[in-house]
């Protein structure tokens, strides 16, 4: 087993951000998760506020171990996003 794709920060005044029902399967290691600027192509369960926010607070895809492939596979799609642009 990888030990890499996962970490927990219990200390942590805000552990666990979401509401879960196991917290001994909640990942910290992308605490704000990488793939938020890709907007609605992030492939999580997130919606928009009525004010255009994309809200995340439902969102557990960044938190779980298994997801550690999914989120690193579209880490190309963000450094893309950060580019400069000629």
């Amino acid at each position: 087993m990888a030990h890499y794709d996962f970490f927990q920060h219990k200390e942590c005044e805000y552990f666990p951000c979401h509401k879960v029902e196991d917290e001994s399967g909640f990942s910290c290691l992308f605490c704000y998760c990488p793939l938020y600027a890709l907007g609605d192509k992030c492939g999580g369960n997130f919606t928009y506020t009525e004010y255009g926010i994309k809200d995340c607070s439902n969102c557990l895809v960044p938190h779980r171990r298994e997801n550690y492939n999914k989120i690193m596979a579209k880490i190309g799609d963000v450094m893309e996003l950060a580019k400069k642009k000629d």
